[in-house]
């Protein structure tokens, strides 16, 4: 009997291998490129011949020796709903309500992959998004260290009040004003991961095309088990001066004001724990505070504000239990009742459990104090910390080393037929800003290389408005920093990008408003791409002369005119000049016959200005007349605070 089951199983095995399969990337309701050749591809047994029909088209291939076929569809115009039909030895695939329209590729970090439901006016757009020619796909989160075949989704959709809430909502608003301008569908495919940096998205190969790669390309693992191994020494190679490797201790009392944090070592709060020394480390830390209250703070009802935590914390006050949290985007508001506030020491002790990506606290120093009816205490600054070994997730990080989506989420997509790609990413490269300059535009060239469609349009959108590091003209500014690696990125053929720094949030690195990031995506695109006779790019530096104590700036793509927004007397706000001690002093701007004037007062002999050169930018008001804002830019070449910092492995 065991033999006879035996041979069915092994012959329901060999049946099931020998059906002919198509790529993840085709399911019922897609949308395939118009006026181009479309791939199309699967699996079967070796050898076995395929029949592909599709309107009124026959194809037909042959499955190699690992048993993958491809054939290429004709040009097609747009339009649909038609059937799409594979015929194999033993079985027939068929899939309906296929569109032929326009393919976006949709990509990068946390702002692509945000949500239509999480943004202003959701309710609203949800329930009035009924359009069957707007589609979408998204792939799943997914991470190897070789090029995978396949990835998971749930498939293509249609766009409907019941499934619009979880569509990218740049991606949808993009696809939206496409729609509406062209009047044919339109199909999104949504492969992006928050928190990721640029690194993780390029190939083994695109990586050995630069110098300042190979020999990280050529450390990477070739399998999973030593990926693991790797992936264990770095983290405990990052955290060993937080104990790690011979901390025995488990945190029983940790949260007790009576124990001794005297060996524990400090993180700045609030501030990630990625960028102090714990690159890799998805897990939980524990964070401690001593707050000295008065006899007038003490035994008063307060409110504890610890900021925004990724992802979740358990939080005490002298050892009891005050609140906790499990939403990395919700600021933490506990209601302290007095009788836990004693006169002198009192212990603040926050366990965080960061489940991937970036970990601890961030958001504003402002937003992390203890709130009394006498005022305010600062909590920001230093903390004492510790990460609890015996509860560290060791699991797999899309940022541990390069490549790791580029294999799972982007090699599965090769060769499908899209009309180019729109990306928002950056903040995860911050800290090495000026290496991006190199980073980006070599993931752009591997892109192309790849999915051979030639330098397909890449159009991408610059660091919205944000307060990252309380950083400004002064002090330099890394996110600036990597506004300006994304502005020079332009040199690359059929690039163009999107100005946000009017339609940030000081506060929030997820700006809720995507309409106007996607509406401002579809400029690009209608102009450059279809055809559209309209401006789709805010003011660019161009050049400076100095004349009589001034700077006159010039500027590309201003439209019908240049203008100052924002305020009734009509000077510009954001900029700063410089003179040779390079020394950079807040500058009086105007607006004069489509060029800028810059002087300062503290500047005799000016040399250089600086524009929008800050974290947060929103009050930078030079636009065209047709609504769109200036790039940030700087006109000097001094050095800034990431040169030199380069990408390396785990860091």
């Amino acid at each position: 009997m065991r033999t006879i089951l035996f041979l069915a199983g092994f012959l329901t095995v060999v049946s099931l291998k020998a059906e002919v399969k198509l790529a993840s990337v085709f399911t019922d309701h897609m949308v395939l490129q118009r006026n181009a050749p479309v791939p199309v591809w699967g699996w079967a047994a070796k050898g076995e011949k395929i029949t592909i029909h599709f309107n009124g088209q026959t194809k037909q291939a042959t499955a190699d020796k690992t048993g993958k076929w491809i054939v290429y569809l004709d040009n097609e115009q747009a339009g649909g709903p038609f059937t799409l039909k594979v015929k194999g030895k033993s079985n027939i695939v068929e899939l309906n309500d296929v569109l032929i329209g326009e393919v976006w590729v949709c990509s990068g970090q946390s702002n692509m992959e945000w949500p239509l439901s999480a943004t202003i006016n959701a309710e609203q757009e949800i329930a009035s998004a009924q359009n069957n020619l707007i589609r979408h796909i998204k792939v799943e989160h997914s991470i190897s260290v070789v090029p995978q075949k396949e990835f998971k989704s749930t498939g293509w959709q249609t766009c409907n009040p019941s499934t619009a809430a979880s569509f990218t909502a740049v991606g949808y608003y993009f696809a939206k004003q496409l729609q509406k301008e062209l009047n044919v569908p339109v199909g999104l495919i949504n492969t992006s991961w928050g928190g990721t940096i640029a690194e993780t998205w390029i190939s083994k190969s695109g990586l050995q095309m630069h110098p300042d790669f190979v020999s990280i390309a050529n450390q990477l693992p070739s399998d999973q088990v030593e990926f693991e191994k790797l992936q264990m020494q770095n983290i405990k190679n990052n955290v060993s001066a937080f104990q790690y490797s011979n901390d025995k201790e488990t945190p029983a009392g940790w949260e007790q004001p009576s124990y001794n944090d005297e060996r524990w070592s400090m993180l700045t709060v609030p501030k990630g724990w990625e960028d102090q020394g714990l690159a890799g480390l998805d897990g939980t830390v524990w964070y401690r505070k001593t707050l000295i209250l008065t006899a007038g703070q003490a035994g008063k009802d307060a409110i504890l504000w610890l900021g925004k935590i990724d992802d979740c914390d358990v939080t005490y006050i002298n050892g009891e239990k005050v609140g906790e949290t499990c939403l990395w985007d919700e600021t933490r508001k506990y209601n302290i009742p007095g009788k836990l506030l004693k006169e002198g020491k009192n212990v603040i002790a926050v366990k965080v459990l960061d489940t991937g990506g970036g970990g601890g606290f961030w958001g504003e120093a402002g937003d992390v104090k203890l709130e009394v009816a006498t005022g305010a205490t600062s909590l920001a600054g230093e903390w004492k910390a510790r990460v609890d070994v015996n509860a560290s997730v060791t699991s797999v990080n899309p940022n541990s080393m390069p490549a790791l989506l580029y294999n799972a989420m982007i090699h599965p997509l090769l060769p499908f037929a899209s009309k180019g790609v729109i990306w928002y990413q950056g903040e995860s490269n911050a800290e090495r800003a000026q290496h991006y300059e190199i980073s980006f535009p070599l993931l752009i060239q591997d892109w192309r290389n790849k999915f051979a469609q030639g330098d397909f349009p890449f159009y991408f959108v610059q660091l919205a408005s944000f307060n990252a590091n309380n950083q400004n003209q002064t002090t330099g500014s890394v996110w600036a920093e990597l506004r300006e690696s994304q502005r020079k990125t332009l040199q690359l053929a059929k690039t163009g990008m999107v100005v946000t720094t009017d339609i940030g949030d000081a506060k929030d690195i997820h700006p809720r408003n995507k309409l106007d990031v996607g509406k401002r995506l579809a400029l690009l695109a209608l102009k450059n791409e279809y055809g559209k006779n309209i401006v789709a790019s805010g003011p660019m530096y161009k050049g400076m002369t100095v004349r009589n104590k001034q700077i006159i700036i010039e500027f590309d793509n201003i439209g019908k005119g240049l203008v100052a927004t924002g305020n009734k007397y009509g000077y510009l706000q954001g900029f700063m000049v410089a003179g040779a001690n390079q020394k950079f002093y807040w500058a009086k701007a105007w607006v004069r016959n489509n060029k800028v004037i810059v002087w300062g007062d503290e500047v005799d002999e000016p040399v250089a200005v600086r524009y929008a050169w800050t974290d947060d930018n929103g009050e930078a008001n030079l636009f065209n007349t047709e609504g769109l804002p200036a790039s940030p830019f700087r006109t000097d070449d001094w050095k800034l605070l990431t040169d030199g910092i380069k990408y390396s492995i785990g860091k």
